[in-house]
């Protein structure tokens, strides 16, 4: 099983400096690049604390000036926000910059002031999202690009620099809803998963995702599907579901809004249960290192989970996944 990591950039706490979130955040990545994980995953937010990091790009870049055999995954390149081309500029240029390390992930995103402060309208994402993608790939593989897009038209436009990685980084599309899910298998991309679903909606969305690959005409072999998942671990069983609990408050807090009456993002019914309730019991990996690592073989098992995107919740959790749980499950 691979296992990378989900790194988001929280910063719960204000009067700690900004500075050491991503100080904090480099640290770790370091430290992932001489421990045998395959990738960091950059998450990409706008206008909330709740993950600081407004450009992965620059991030990858100061991420691959530390590291040497670390793949620099991009979860999510917000691509409605983008000029399609000066998104494949940025991602070719850190391909380039890293030596050929990155993992293109896109995604159209869900969080409403997101789509408000930059001026794109909810209805149009998906269908903005689908053409900078098809504008991108379209970029990196032509030497001359025209285009005649809905929203964009370009005439012999050179693109530079061609990614290192030929014909073009590996590429995963951000599939959440069915319909994304069944746009991304009818046009033969690879999927991320997210870190929300439930483990029993995530097995349903992977098969799914499967089936409507092969009725597509695509093969699933050998395709990576990273499935992200937030993970607490900690000595206890006890300690390690407060540090849950927390996240899940702060998590919630921060998609829906402190007093839950006015919904950031796009509306989540948690499947009818308690907002906290529900990752506590049903999304989150939380317990002991040797707990963690039977939930994650058993989401081998149920959900065909080969490739594990963890969001360490802690900093405990972070070393424990590195010292103790990476160890059980790789290979």
């Amino acid at each position: 099983m691979k296992v990378g990591v989900l790194q988001f950039f929280g910063w719960r706490d204000r009067s700690v400096s900004l500075r050491s979130i991503y100080d904090t955040a480099l640290e770790r990545i370091t430290i992932m690049d001489n421990t045998g994980y395959d990738a960091v995953w950059l998450a990409e937010h706008h206008f909330s604390s709740f993950s600081v990091c407004p450009s992965v790009h620059l991030m990858g870049t100061m991420a691959a000036a530390r590291t040497k055999r670390l793949r620099i995954g991009t979860a999510v390149s917000l691509a409605p926000f983008y000029n399609p081309l000066r998104l494949a500029e940025e991602v070719a240029l850190l391909d380039v910059l890293s030596g050929g390390r990155v993992n293109w992930g896109a995604g159209r995103g869900f969080e409403r002031s997101e789509f408000e402060a930059f001026g794109v309208a909810g209805e149009e994402s998906a269908s903005r999202f689908h053409e900078t993608v098809d504008i991108v790939l379209k970029a990196w593989t032509n030497e001359k690009l025209s285009y005649e897009g809905k929203y964009y038209r370009y005439d012999a436009v050179e693109v530079l620099p061609e990614p290192l990685q030929a014909p073009h980084p590996p590429t995963w599309m951000a599939a959440t809803s069915v319909t994304a899910i069944e746009w991304a298998a009818g046009n033969g991309f690879s999927i991320l998963m997210d870190p929300h679903s439930s483990r029993a909606d995530l097995a349903r969305k992977r098969r799914h995702y499967a089936e409507r690959l092969a009725a597509a005409g695509y093969s699933d072999s050998g395709r990576t599907i990273p499935m992200a998942r937030l993970v607490a671990i900690d000595e206890t069983a006890e300690k390690a579901r407060e540090v849950a609990r927390r996240a899940a408050q702060w998590t919630v807090d921060s998609y829906i809004g402190p007093g839950r009456g006015a919904h950031r993002q796009e509306v989540r019914t948690f499947d009818g249960k308690d907002p906290i309730a529900f990752y506590l019991e049903d999304v989150m990996l939380h317990g002991t290192p040797e707990a963690v690592a039977d939930q994650i073989r058993a989401l081998e098992a149920d959900a065909g989970m080969s490739y594990l995107m963890a969001a360490p919740l802690s900093r405990r959790s972070f070393t424990l996944l590195t010292d103790k749980v990476l160890p059980r499950i790789a290979g």
